[in-house]
C-alpha cells in the first residue's frame, strides 16, 4: 500500500510530466499552426518559389507526429492512472499551454528565429537562406528588396 508521501511525490512527477508533455508536443503543434504555416503562406504570397514545397511537407509531418505522441501520452495517462494523477498531469499541461499560447507567434523574436533557423533549408536563394540561417532580419529585408519583393512577413523587432 502506498503512503501519502509517495502519492504526493508521484502527483508532483505527473504534474511535471504534464508540463513537459505540453511544452514539447503542444508547443510544437502551436508553433506549426501559429508561426510556421502563416509565415510559409506569407512567403509564398510574395513569390511562389521563395520557399520550397518541402516546407509544407516538413510542417505537416511534424504536426502529425506531434498529434500522434500527444494522443499516445493522453491515452496512457487516462487509461492506466488514477484520477488524482490524471488531474495533476492535466494541470501541468494546461499551465504550460497557457504560458506558451501568447509566446508562439511570429511576432515573438525567439519563435521567428526558430522559424528562420529551421526553414532556411527550404529557401532556394543563397543570400536569403544565409540571412535566415544567421537570423539577420535586416539582411533578409535587404535581400528581398534586391529581389524586388516586400519583406512584409518579417516582423519589426525593437530592442
Amino acid at each position: 500500500m502506498e503512503g501519502m508521501s509517495t502519492k504526493v511525490m508521484l502527483a508532483g512527477v505527473f504534474f511535471l510530466g504534464g508540463w513537459l508533455w505540453s511544452y514539447i508536443f503542444i508547443r510544437q503543434i502551436l508553433f506549426n499552426y501559429l508561426t510556421a504555416f502563416p509565415l510559409i503562406k506569407k512567403m509564398r504570397a510574395l513569390k511562389e518559389d521563395l520557399i520550397a514545397i518541402g516546407a509544407d511537407r516538413y510542417t505537416v509531418i511534424s504536426t502529425i507526429v506531434c498529434f500522434f505522441f500527444t494522443a499516445l501520452f493522453l491515452f496512457l495517462v487516462i487509461r492506466f492512472c488514477p484520477l488524482y494523477l490524471i488531474l495533476c498531469f492535466s494541470a501541468g499541461g494546461l499551465i504550460s499551454f497557457f504560458m506558451l499560447l501568447k509566446m508562439v507567434t511570429p511576432r515573438n523574436r525567439a519563435m521567428f528565429d526558430t522559424f528562420c533557423g529551421v526553414y532556411c533549408r527550404f529557401v532556394p536563394d543563397d543570400e536569403l537562406r544565409t540571412a535566415m540561417f544567421n537570423k539577420k532580419t535586416g539582411l533578409m529585408r535587404a535581400r528581398l528588396k534586391a529581389m524586388q519583393l516586400e519583406g512584409t512577413f518579417i516582423p519589426e523587432f525593437y530592442k
